[in-house]
């Protein structure tokens, strides 16, 4: 699934728009990783335990946004957000959100196409003409099966 934080795809067209769809979650700090993040903060620096979290958090919203644009028929979502908030003294809510779509790569030769796009629409040319060729080969294969007499 493509996703980008911009309104628009460079090189795409927008056929179809699903509407929002969002991950959420709400975490509580671990008591053990807050108290070693406070020691740390006291010389500066980063506190990977924290930073662990937050990244966890995000994956799993951004599955659970994906999961969702997917259910819809989308193949991209456009102007994703994060959103965090503190709710309380130890807990932590973590949004991603965005407008689920279905977009076409534009072709070489179409206005606003690019080198990304071009290059989608030749390996999908591609993939379906092989497809094509190896498709007949069965079909005749089939049909001298089915013109032979049975016994």
């Amino acid at each position: 699934m493509l996703i980008v934080t911009s309104n628009k795809i460079p090189g795409h067209r927008i056929d179809a728009v699903f509407g929002e769809v969002m991950g959420l979650t709400v975490r509580s700090r671990d008591l053990g990783a807050q108290v070693m993040a406070g020691f740390r903060s006291l010389g500066g620096g980063e506190l990977p335990e924290m930073t662990k979290a937050l990244y966890e958090s995000r994956q799993e919203v951004m599955a659970r946004m994906v999961n969702e644009a997917q259910q819809r028929g989308a193949n991209a979502i456009v102007a994703m957000r994060f959103d965090t908030s503190e709710m309380g003294g130890n807990w932590t809510e973590v949004c991603a959100y965005g407008t689920a779509v279905f977009a076409i790569p534009l072709a070489e030769g179409e206005p606003g196409a690019t080198g990304q796009s071009i290059y989608l629409t030749s390996a999908a040319s591609k993939q379906g003409a092989s497809e094509q060729s190896a498709q007949p080969a069965t079909s005749a294969a089939a049909q001298e099966h089915e013109a032979s007499p049975e016994i």
